[in-house]
């Protein structure tokens, strides 16, 4: 995927950049395989703003996806998906049903993908960690065996199988974390397509609107009642606390990870190279 530019012929254009669509093969998807997307706004079941800055957009139909491919397919088109970063393949399967999955890089129309244990060690295929060499470049990988992929899923990605011990296999991650994950788990060879996607540039506030993101306001700039950050004659912005949440909670330094019961799992923190 190559990044479009344009001329500055307005404000909005200068520095503004795109995707460039030719690896995409349609832009139609298949009607059978996307559902209505409901605008939740950011709200949850009771109709309270969960995620701030969230509303509006463009009108968008999700893709099903099929996480944990399993079998053998032909790779019919290369799409476009605008609920994820990375571009989806349709791939018929010997029984002539559609899947999605996502693209790896280097993905064409007319390749042959394999979902098997004893699949091969190529671009795509998707097979269980004990079976993939160690050192090979995977992405879409399971936490759990036959639930289907949970990392690694987004433009560019890829992480690296370091090694196996016993059950589990080491994996790492690409934020730098060394996660454990079990050997009997699946994951796909190769990194994911699209891999120029972080290096687009919106460049007007109006493109931000498009994609779902209402404005952000700082919290320096509210009043007192509002923000434990608002407040002041308008002056110096130097804040006497620690930065805070509109809720009080501390936003630098204070853990939020839940989900503990698998901290285990974890070989090497990601933070690990920030304290050395």
């Amino acid at each position: 995927m190559a990044i479009k530019q344009y001329n500055p012929t307005t404000a909005g254009r200068r520095g503004m950049s795109s995707q460039d669509f030719d690896g995409i093969t349609t832009r139609k998807p298949l009607r059978s395989l996307t559902v209505t997307k409901r605008r939740g706004n950011g709200r949850n079941n009771q109709g309270r703003i969960t995620t701030r800055h969230q509303g509006g957009g463009a009108r968008q139909r999700y893709r099903i996806m099929n996480f944990n491919f399993l079998g053998e397919g032909v790779i019919e088109q290369i799409e476009y998906d605008p609920n994820r970063s990375a571009r989806i393949a349709r791939v018929k399967d010997i029984k002539g049903t559609y899947h999605y999955v996502l693209a790896a890089n280097g993905m064409r129309v007319g390749q042959t993908l394999i979902g098997h244990e004893e699949a091969a060690i190529e671009t795509g295929n998707r097979l269980p960690l004990k079976n993939i060499p160690v050192g090979s470049t995977i992405h879409a990988i399971e936490l759990q065996p036959g639930r289907g992929a949970q990392m690694v899923r987004s433009a560019g990605n890829g992480a690296q199988l370091m090694a196996k011990e016993g059950e589990y296999a080491q994996v790492k991650l690409p934020s730098g974390e060394v996660r454990k994950v079990n050997l009997t788990c699946t994951a796909a060879i190769g990194t994911v397509g699209n891999e120029q996607h972080q290096n687009i540039k919106l460049g007007k506030a109006g493109r931000s609107r498009h994609l779902g993101r209402r404005p952000g306001v700082r919290g320096v700039v509210m009043n007192a009642v509002d923000h434990p950050h608002g407040g002041g004659d308008g002056g110096r912005h130097r804040m006497a606390k620690a930065p805070r949440t509109p809720w009080g909670q501390k936003t630098l330094g204070l853990k939020t990870r839940r989900r503990k019961s698998t901290n285990n799992m974890i070989v090497r923190s990601r933070h690990s190279a920030k304290r050395k």
